[in-house]
Order: structure tokens, then sequence, then C-alpha cells
């Protein structure tokens, strides 16, 4: 008990978020619509873990004293435990004394299940007709007939099965059902609110960079994907991005080619993002038909000529870090084998940037040929990412440039210390110069420094320095380094 009041708790202050706009009557609900009330979508607050929450307002026609309230073609994976009614028009007089999720849907396998012992007919796919008690529907069809003889039908030979009638329990669609006290009777407009499973979202980008990689052009995409069992027409549509703790998950049922564009002129945005306690909530600014098994794409955000730039990364110890322990065997991220020099793709979320909060989501960078027909180079996984921040897109690995990683000496001048000596050579094969950042982990112990290099370094945190190099087109570069670790 204390769990389910908790979760209608945070249900409630979940629903604030989605305001408080009318619903119009889904068909199968007791009572229909009253004929002159405008009709109106409900309202999806989507989150980024799959879970969506869902508000309607249903015009119903309740009597007097105790009744059952049902409505259908809600969502097959919503839970149960987070339902939220209330009348709006009394709530102090209109009482739940009882709800239900029934999701018993129809189907060969439950309706089978349903008719063990009873009657039904079958007919195979060469016309022979079968008719008697079925005692098993499992695997293969058992049967009895008026003689005790029994039959074994396979089912993969069945054509039709035929049933007298819907068993009682079994539906055609998941609903759910109030047990509900009215002290009066009459119209009300009644609040219907719950969480479901099913529908999730992700920000999909395209970037088209210039031909000589200082700029590029970003449009950012929404893309839902429904499979929660329910269509919703003409909803209200909010997506919050960032990362809600839940502290009890999937307690309803199971859970269960993307088009380059180009950035286009619009009159109006037709995604407003604005901030949401300590997340970032997007509501698209026209109604929406989301249907069941669809996935939808919505622009949210574009850019043009964002100042970029393209920079070549080599990590030749890529994988070895240091985790908190002393490592002294000579070995330990001595012969990687690694020569695979990364190209990497950066732009800033400032003003002068794409000016806009990027939630997480895919980047697919295309970049034009010379005859100007866009080629897809590279794509990437970013995480939520706030005005004011870097984005740095890992696109793929340079053809013509070449790295090579070795240890060269390796000595313990004390019995608390040791010293590590490597020469990194990189290779290029381009017609131009170019600038590689080489990074290196220190990854024996917290406590080091580097005693002797070929080339002046950066430290870029407590175990990780870099040197950015400069090598000569048809040239290579070396840096040679030693590194004395205590403790």
């Amino acid at each position: 008990m204390r769990t389910r009041a908790l979760l209608t708790t945070v249900l409630l202050l979940i629903v604030g978020i989605i305001g408080m706009a009318g619903f119009a009557a889904i068909p199968g609900a007791v009572l229909a619509q009253e004929p002159d009330a405008e009709p109106d979508g409900p309202e999806i607050a989507v989150y980024n873990q799959g879970v969506a929450l869902v508000k309607e307002t249903r015009d119903l026609e309740l009597g007097q004293g105790v009744q059952s309230v049902t409505i259908t073609d809600v969502a097959g994976q919503l839970d149960p435990t987070s339902v939220h009614f209330r009348s709006l028009t009394d709530p102090e007089g209109t009482v739940v004394l009882e709800q239900n999720f029934e999701y018993d849907l129809v189907g060969p396998e439950r309706l089978l299940s349903k008719y063990v012992d009873q009657q039904i007919q079958v007919i195979t796919q060469d016309g022979t007709t079968y008719q008697g008690t079925l005692l098993s529907g499992t695997q293969d069809l058992i049967l009895q007939d008026a003689d005790g003889r029994v039959v074994v039908v396979r089912r993969d030979n069945v054509r039709d099965f035929s049933f007298p009638s819907l068993p009682e329990g079994l539906i055609t669609r998941p609903s759910l059902v109030w047990l509900v006290d009215s002290a009066a009777g009459g119209a009300q407009d009644v609040e219907i609110a719950y969480l479901t499973n099913g529908i999730s979202w992700q920000a999909n980008y395209v970037v088209l960079l210039a031909q000589d990689g200082a700029a590029l052009d970003l449009n950012g995409w929404v893309t839902l994907n429904n499979r929660s069992g329910a269509t919703y027409t003409d909803a209200h549509l909010k997506l919050i991005a960032g990362d809600i703790n839940r502290a009890v998950q999937d307690t309803a049922r199971g859970m269960v080619k993307e088009a380059y564009a180009m950035p286009a002129a619009t009159a109006a945005p037709q995604v407003e993002e604005r901030g949401f306690f300590e997340y970032h909530l997007y509501e698209v600014q026209r109604p929406v038909t989301i249907k069941d098994n669809q996935q939808k794409q919505i622009e949210f955000v574009k850019a043009i000529a964002v100042p970029a730039e393209k920079f070549f990364v080599y990590d030749g110890a890529r994988g070895w870090y240091f985790y908190g322990g002393l490592v002294t065997d000579q070995g330990y991220g001595a012969d990687t084998g690694n020569t695979t020099v990364q190209t990497m793709l950066s732009f800033k979320t400032d003003e002068e940037g794409v000016d806009a909060q990027l939630p997480r989501g895919v980047v697919r960078v295309y970049q034009e040929d010379v005859d100007g027909s866009p080629l897809l180079v590279g794509e990437d996984n970013i995480n939520h990412t706030p005005k004011g921040e870097e984005v740095q897109l890992y696109v793929g690995d340079a053809f013509d440039i070449v790295g090579e990683r070795v240890q060269t000496d390796f000595r313990r001048p004390g019995d608390r210390s040791l010293e590590e000596s490597y020469r990194i050579t990189l290779r290029n094969h381009k017609e131009e110069a170019v600038e590689v950042r080489v990074t290196e982990p220190m990854f024996r112990w917290s406590e080091w420094e580097i005693i002797q290099e070929t080339a002046e370094h950066t430290k870029l945190d407590a175990q990780q320095v870099e040197w950015r190099v400069q090598i000569p087109a048809d040239g290579e570069t070396t840096i040679e380094y030693t590194v004395r670790y205590r403790w």
C-alpha cells in the first residue's frame, strides 16, 4: 500500500507538467462524449527511458450510486499501479472504490485455453471437418468426438477454428475498469492519467560538413517510437530530455532509414524548448497523431554555417588506463598494436555555434563530394549537451595517417620507483601537412613525472598527457619520452 500511495503521489506531481487541457472520449467508453463537445487529443509526455505519461479527460454520463465504468483503447503496456482517476466536475462526490486493468485479449492461444473441455470445430487444409471436445490445445489439437474417439490434429494442418461464442473474460482491447460511487447522476468531466511503457524518443542529428571541414550545417530530429499498444490522435506532445530516477520499474506487462535532409528555413519553430526542473522539455507546437507501431520524426533544431574543426588523434594505448592500483609488469600496455589515427570533428553549442541544447542521440555526418552529392563520412553518439559546451565526434579512422608506439626501455632504479620509455612514430601519406594530437595514459601509478621528452606535452588530466605534432606532407615525425613513477 505504501508503494502504491507513493506511485500515485509521484504521478499527480508529473501530471502538472502537461497541463489541464480537455480530451475527447475514446470509442468504447461506457458513455459517449456529448455531441456538442469540442474534440481534443490526449496529452503525452515522453521520457528518454521508454516511458510516457498519458493524460485524458472524458465526458461521461454517470448514474447515482455504485456503478462500473469502463474505458477502452488504452495503452496495452500501461503500468496499472500508476493509474489516476478523478472527477473534475464533482471530486468530493465521486469516489473510486476499485480499479482494474483488463488485458486478457482475444487470440488463438487464449481461445484454445478457454475452450478446454468444451466443444469446438476444426477444418484442416484438405477440407476435413473435426468436431468434438477439446482435450488439449497447447501444441497439436487433441479432440474427443461424441463416440469417445480421440483425434490428434496437427496445428500446422489447421485451416480454420470455429468456436460457439467468445468466452467470458476475454476482451478485444485493453481496458481500464473502475467501480465508482457517485453521489449524484449526470454528466461529468473525468480526468484519467497513467504511465505506459513502449513509447520512447531520442534525438537524431544530420550534419552536412563543408568540403574544407571548417563549417557545418546541422538538423536535429526527434525520433519517436510507439510500441505501447495504442494510437494517440491529435496528441499534445512533450518530450523530456534527461534521465529521471524511477524507484519502481517495469511493473506493467512485458516491455516490448533515416533520409539525408538539407536545412530549410521555416516560418516558426515546430518545437519549443524550455527548462523544466533539472531537465529540458521540448513541446511540439501542433497536434500530432502517433499511431501504434509507428516511428515518427519531427525537426526540432537547425543551425547553418556553424564553425567546426576537423582534427586527428593518435591514442596508441587506447584501452589501457590507470585503474587505481600499482602496475609493475613490464608488458602491461607496452605492445598494444594500435596503429589507427582517429578522425574527429568538433563544434560548440554557444551563440556562435549551434546555440541550442542537444539531447542525447546519434549524429550522422555527411560531406559533399566534388559533384555536390552528399556522402556519409561517419557517425557517433552524443550525451545530453547543454549550451556553451563543445561536442566532439569520432567519425572514423584516417586512411593516410599511421601511428606506431614502441616501448624502448623499462627499468627499476629503486625499490619504490620505475622508469619507462616510449617512441611514437607518425607517418603522413597525404599531399599536405597535418597536425595530430598524440595522447598517452600514465597508467602504472598515480604519482608520476615525465623526466625526458623530445617535444613539450600538455597535461590533460591527472593521468593523461597530450602532444600536438606537426607532420609534413608525405613525411613522418617521432616523439620520444620517459616517465618516472614513484610510490
